[in-house]
């Protein structure tokens, strides 16, 4: 009975861990304890949580393997840091700055992809698809580093207003040609093709600043001094914002 019970709770640590609840909690213990530790030694703590995940990870000591658990917990965490960023950002300052923003958007975006495209075409030989992916793999990137930048307190600086507002306009680009990459592998990339992600992204677009804000206000006037709905009520708004993108497009 011992030895049963004994091969059972080495069953649970098997690895890669496979019981959810196990890898939820190793999950938080590192969220919690990777900023502490190496907060000591000055290195900022969304730098110990990517260490931590590329240890834990398929590449590392393969405790964690890449399913749709730890998908959910690294969509969540890339759309919490983007809404954190915005709940940050001064819209004063971003609406000063709105041209900056766009130039350097359109910088960020057209120089990679400007480089990247004829050294994957022409130097490594590849076809036209994939140097235009490479390339704007190469042009996107993430707000990753903001929790960096906002616990330096410089989050209100002009610099971050410029690179969060060029950083939006850089990856809808990419987003975009990512969709005309994929219709385009699936032989897809007819006229239909256009029209339904024309229509799709309008969509998106009236709901999110036409239906959404009229939600938001009726629901915060009805709402009235209970901040724990208000924030659930927020993030419900985040996610069904990125999955309205997600079919969008």
């Amino acid at each position: 009975m011992i030895k049963n019970f004994l091969d059972h709770i080495s069953h649970a640590f098997d690895i890669p861990l496979s019981n959810p609840v196990l890898v939820f909690a190793l999950i938080l213990f590192i969220i919690l304890l990777s900023p502490i530790l190496l907060r000591r030694i000055k290195i900022p703590g969304i730098i110990g949580l990517i260490l931590s995940g590329i240890v834990i990870g398929p590449n590392g000591l393969n405790l964690l393997e890449k399913n749709s658990a730890v998908d959910l917990f690294s969509t969540i965490g890339l759309l919490y840091i983007m809404f954190v960023a915005g709940l940050e950002l001064d819209m004063t300052e971003f609406r000063k700055t709105r041209h900056k923003s766009i130039l350097f958007g359109v910088l960020t975006f057209s120089v990679p992809i400007l480089i990247g495209y004829p050294v994957c075409y022409y130097l490594l030989d590849y076809d036209m698809v994939p140097s235009i992916l490479i390339g704007s793999m190469l042009a996107t990137h993430t707000l990753v580093a903001y929790p960096i930048v906002n616990s330096y307190g410089i989050s209100k600086n002009e610099a971050v207003a410029i690179a969060i507002g060029g950083t939006i306009l850089t990856d809808t680009a990419v987003l975009v040609i990512l969709a005309v990459i994929v219709a385009a592998f699936y032989d897809n990339l007819n006229p239909q093709f256009w029209w339904g992600f024309g229509i799709s992204f309008t969509v998106f677009l009236l709901i999110m600043f036409g239906v959404i804000p009229r939600i938001a206000k009726w629901f915060f006037q009805k709402v009235e001094g209970e901040k724990t709905s208000h924030y659930i009520f927020v993030l419900c708004v985040v996610f069904f914002a990125a999955f309205l993108s997600e079919i969008s497009g």
